[in-house]
């Protein structure tokens, strides 16, 4: 894939197989379909760096480089705290991303590609155990657990919370029933799979054009009827830059406007706002020493989906951007920390809006 070349992602309602590890999905929602069947990551990395309580599993990205061996599997898994109050506006300590790579001749899955057809249902993956490391899972998120309730003995968590919330959900009346194993967790956000599609360039410049055509028509018509030459100048020196980016972000995604990830490693975000970029000082390098590059962002589309956008208090954001080592580097872990950088609307553009 070229710099210049964006993949477009968007949500889709699909059969729950089609979302197992063994398919290599890209999602959204549901608990994580982990890539590498050892190593999670354990509670205390997947922490909200601010209230300390265990995040929820956002999203991840199938994303394998070719031409490298040890990615010939490769996903990225971004998770997210669910506390409102802790969206503040540029910190970022509420997100974490983890990459997990491995090559195509590996211990948990075939040589050869997936099948196409439905698998039988004994290969399904359970609520508390990977099926093919034998790892217990967390009831509630789908992380690493090995809590497990005192008295059934047969769901497990990855800790006092996420047990604590259970209980008083369902499984004190449910405890030792079959029901309270197939139960839906209702601390994931809705589980959809992320289908792609190349950004058409030609199309979008089509369309931007018709649009600002029509747009300068509509304005010269209104404003010359409104303003006099000098007022109008003056009006334009006064264009924020925060304007031009926040504009150049809704032009570029008006072709499609339900996309919810955007894909070009090694290329550049679309920022939604001016205030808050990154410089290359604030992203750190990886623990091996290379530079991190850009991969993916999340649009803000995707909370629609996640049934989280509302007026009142919710988590938010106007873009997150994910940095990843540029050479993926592999060593002895099986999931490797990478950096998110949350940038949100400023109050000008919500206002505007």
């Amino acid at each position: 894939m070229s710099a210049a070349e964006v993949i477009l992602g968007f949500v889709e309602e699909v059969e729950p197989w089609r979302l197992l590890s063994s398919q290599f999905p890209s999602k959204i929602g549901g608990k994580p379909a982990w890539l590498c069947q050892k190593g999670l990551p354990t509670l205390p990395q997947l922490e909200c760096e601010i209230c300390h309580l265990p995040m929820a599993f956002l999203l991840q990205v199938y994303a394998p480089i070719s031409g490298q061996e040890k990615c010939f599997h490769r996903t990225l898994f971004l998770f997210c705290c669910k506390t409102p109050e802790c969206y503040s506006s540029t910190d970022s300590r509420c997100m974490k991303v983890f990459r997990s790579q491995m090559p195509r001749k590996n211990e948990f899955y075939s040589y050869n590609p997936p099948p196409e057809d439905k698998p039988p249902s004994e290969q399904f993956e359970g609520h508390n155990v990977l099926p093919l490391s034998g790892l217990k899972l967390c009831w509630i998120c789908g992380c690493p657990g090995n809590k497990a309730c005192s008295r059934c003995h047969s769901i497990t968590y990855c800790g006092k919370h996420h047990q604590t919330i259970h209980w008083k959900h369902s499984h004190k009346r449910e405890c030792g029933s079959q029901e309270s194993s197939v139960r839906r967790s209702l601390f994931v956000f809705p589980e959809f799979e992320l289908v792609t599609e190349p950004e058409d360039l030609e199309k979008n410049a089509k369309d931007l054009e018709t649009k600002a055509n029509e747009l300068q028509s509509n304005e010269e018509e209104t404003l010359e009827d409104s303003f006099a030459e000098a007022e109008l100048d003056e009006m334009a020196l006064h264009e924020s830059e925060e304007m031009k980016v926040f504009q150049r972000f809704k032009e570029r995604i008006a072709p499609e406007p339900e996309q919810v990830v955007r894909y070009n490693r090694g290329g550049a975000p679309l920022w939604v706002s001016a205030k808050s970029i990154p410089t290359e000082e604030d992203i750190p390098a990886c623990s091996c020493g290379s530079k991190r590059i850009f991969e993916f962002q999340v649009m803000p589309q995707l909370l629609n989906s996640l049934c989280v956008d509302s007026t009142g208090a919710s988590i938010d954001w106007g873009t997150v951007a994910v940095f990843t080592c540029s050479l993926s580097c592999s060593r002895e872990e099986h999931y490797y920390s990478e950096f998110v950088w949350k940038q949100d609307f400023t109050a000008d553009l919500c206002n505007k809006d």
